[in-house]
């Protein structure tokens, strides 16, 4: 059966608005004007820290990032579930997936804490053998290999039979630095940086995903 290793952000939960509304928090707190919140998606992917780096700015002090990233930590804890939802289809292609034997893992560069968090209260953390997060590995995190390869050592699944599905180009990347097959998702934040980081293929819904697989 196959190892498929999941992104979470624009993957499979929409935590657009939540992650929009704690970093003009942020800001707020640095006495700093919002930002729109497609340009805070772009942002998203490379862990907390870098989203900070990037909503405050070139001039920002390391001081000034470091006190803001302890900020939006505080803050996202608090409200990261205010707005985020699993996005259609979610839940049941992964149930879909599971009964049919898949070994499921997720692999995001969100805080470990807050992804266990947020896929149990959601429902879905049963699903998962593992939940690596940004500082999983520290201080290594996507597109760095190494959380793909530590699952492929737990389960001992081949590079052959993984797949890394996400929203981002880190997320093809990731897959590209393991050696392992690389699946786009269309609906989610960063769909557009796939046209410099090409997936192996592309789908709409999960939904597809799992018909590639099973052939149903």
């Amino acid at each position: 059966m196959n190892l498929l290793i999941f992104d979470l952000d624009g993957t499979l939960v929409d935590s657009k608005q939540d992650l929009i509304d704690s970093v003009n928090a942020t800001r707020g707190y640095m006495s700093m004007a919002p930002l729109p919140g497609e340009l805070v998606a772009k942002y998203v992917g490379r862990g907390a820290l870098a989203l900070i780096q990037s909503a405050l700015g070139d001039a920002a002090t390391k001081e000034q990032v470091e006190r803001a990233h302890t900020f939006f930590i505080e803050y996202y804890g608090a409200h990261m579930l205010d707005k985020t939802v699993l996005y259609d289809g979610v839940r049941e292609a992964l149930d879909r997936l599971r009964t049919k034997g898949h070994t499921l893992a997720v692999l995001t560069n969100k805080p470990v804490r807050f992804s266990e968090r947020m896929m149990a209260q959601l429902g879905l953390a049963q699903h998962f053998v593992r939940i690596y997060g940004g500082n999983s590995f520290e201080p290594k995190k996507k597109p760095d290999p190494i959380g793909i390869l530590t699952l492929l050592g737990e389960t001992g699944i081949s590079k052959a039979k993984t797949i890394m599905v996400g929203d981002s180009s880190v997320d093809i990347r990731t897959a590209r630095n393991a050696g392992v097959q690389a699946c786009g998702c269309l609906w989610g934040f960063q769909p557009e940086t796939f046209i410099a980081e090409p997936p192996d293929f592309q789908i709409e819904h999960l939904g597809q995903l799992v018909d590639r697989l099973t052939g149903e």
